[in-house]
């Protein structure tokens, strides 16, 4: 019995912020899955057609991303059983794939969420305050995308909750570290750039050759998929690298946007009025104190990593949404710190607003 109870202690802690996640999102990504116009997105109709089994009219950008595809696909086979939903009209036999993709994005950015929470809490930011930043970030809009619609930016977001999370525990979380350099190869081919970063902050909760056997694995994997869909596509197999290079082109069209007033507005809407607090913290000599646990080097070199997805994608407020793990931590520590300020001593005595993370 004891042992049972020893536990549930980490499975709990785990457990509640993943169903907080999964409770905001399936609320919050509803709309976007129901009503959204995916008559102008290429990238929705692209992973429908790969969970559909058909790689030959997908882009090579998109082409062999394929765990959150075929996992849509299999959902849809059961889901195809149910009555079709009332609503505007779709194309037939598409809505289970859709309703597919909203469940297992939904599950797997909740996963996501509790690695984000966990950062937060690693950070030392107090429980309260850290489910308190974990649902701020989750209203952003790019959530609702992530989660509502045929994409594959959930997973990717768990690679890099995975990674923030095990850099920041350190020993113990070799285990995060490894699923994100399984995961990652296949999650999104800029992955590349997250993994100097997770090589070296990582290093403390997996050693490097627990490293190099997690990334040998995922690079097999991402092998027998390219492989499989080049076959099935009759792809030369050297498209997917003339495809990356592509990229490069986005680096002009990037920084215009970036300096411009439109840019900044897009930029800014990624967490909107939540960067309010953390700006109020970073203003005040009392708030950097509070904040140092994430003005360290890791969240410094981790912002470069996010800024060379922004460039080289040039959808900037998509991929500066890849910062949710440490913007997560640096939100509750600002959370935290205002409440010490607002808030009589006695009263936080008495309800425990700082404390050691559990």
């Amino acid at each position: 019995m004891s042992a049972l109870l020893t536990a549930a202690g980490p499975l709990r802690r785990w457990l509640l912020p993943w169903a907080l996640t999964l409770g905001v999102l399936l609320n919050a990504a509803y709309p976007m899955y129901r009503h959204y116009d995916f008559s102008h997105s290429l990238d929705t109709r692209s992973y429908l057609r790969l969970a559909s089994g058909r790689f030959d009219s997908v882009r090579v950008t998109r082409r062999y991303r394929l765990p959150v595809p075929l996992a849509a696909g299999a959902l849809a086979r059961p889901l195809a059983g149910l009555p079709s939903p009332g609503g505007p009209p779709r194309p037939a036999g598409e809505w289970p794939l859709r309703l597919a993709f909203y469940l297992v994005n939904s599950v797997v950015l909740a996963a996501a969420g509790a690695c984000f929470y966990r950062g937060a809490r690693l950070a030392g930011a107090p429980a309260g305050a850290s489910a308190l930043a974990l649902v701020a970030v989750l209203s952003s809009r790019w959530a609702s995308y992530a989660a509502g619609l045929p994409l594959t930016d959930s997973l990717y977001l768990l690679v890099f909750g995975l990674s923030y999370y095990g850099a920041r525990r350190g020993p113990g979380a070799g285990w995060a570290v490894a699923l994100a350099l399984l995961a990652g190869p296949l999650a999104k081919e800029s992955f590349v750039f997250l993994l100097p970063w997770l090589a070296w902050f990582g290093r403390r909760a997996l050693g490097w050759r627990g490293q190099a056997a997690a990334l040998a694995l995922g690079m097999a994997l991402l092998l027998a998929a390219h492989y499989w869909v080049d076959k099935a596509a009759g792809a030369a197999p050297g498209t997917s690298v003339t495809n990356a290079l592509a990229h490069i082109e986005n680096l002009s069209y990037s920084l215009r946007k970036a300096f411009s007033l439109k840019g900044a507005a897009e930029l800014f809407s990624t967490f909107g009025l939540f960067w309010l607090p953390v700006l109020a913290a970073l203003g005040r000599a009392a708030g950097r104190r509070a904040l140092m646990p994430v003005l360290g080097r890791a969240e410094a070199a981790l912002l470069a990593v996010v800024a060379v997805h922004m460039l080289l994608s040039g959808d900037l407020a998509r991929m500066a949404y890849l910062l949710a793990p440490a913007f997560t931590a640096a939100l509750a520590l600002s959370i935290g710190w205002i409440w010490v300020c607002l808030a009589p001593a006695g009263s936080l005595r008495r309800q425990g607003a700082v404390g050691e993370p559990s």
